[in-house]
């Protein structure tokens, strides 16, 4: 199966977001994160790819955790950058969906991550454990209180 010109255990096996940008990204995030390692924003990127994978192979809306979302929302801002890689990762736009509704449902939280988790596991990416919330935890996810991205879009 191919996606955006190259097969889908290419896409797999090779970064999707380059050094440069990834530099970039980390310093985007560092402004609201002033604590952020070199080693954590490395990391931090590469959990973003591993979302945006997930996200493209899933027919489920998928949330990322608060501090990868930080990251999904540099990239954003680069519409240039981001429409480069979702283009590579899944074809076309993986859409970033705000949850506009009030409060947060701890439960509803620990599920949506924990699928997300799960799909990232699918695709051959290990969740971070410094970057993802633990099991049980009762930390809200950005689907709850703010972002997941589209079950619709390019996913068949």
């Amino acid at each position: 199966m191919r996606q955006g010109g190259l097969h889908v255990s290419e896409i797999l096996t090779q970064r999707i977001i380059g050094d440069a940008l990834a530099a970039r990204l980390i310093t985007d995030v560092r402004k609201s994160w002033p604590e952020l390692t070199d080693d954590l924003g490395a990391r931090g990127v590469a959990q973003l790819e591993g979302y945006l994978r997930a996200s493209a192979s899933s027919v489920e809306p998928l949330t990322p955790s608060l501090p990868v979302d930080l990251f999904w929302h540099a990239l954003l801002l680069r519409t240039r950058d981001y429409a480069d890689v979702c283009e590579l990762v899944a074809g076309g736009p993986i859409h970033h969906v705000p949850d506009d509704a009030e409060g947060c449902d701890p439960r509803a939280g620990r599920e949506a991550i924990g699928r997300t988790k799960e799909a990232m596991r699918a695709v051959g990416v290990e969740p971070d454990a410094d970057l993802w919330p633990g099991e049980g935890s009762a930390e809200c996810s950005q689907c709850h209180a703010g972002c997941s991205d589209s079950p619709n879009g390019p996913k068949k």
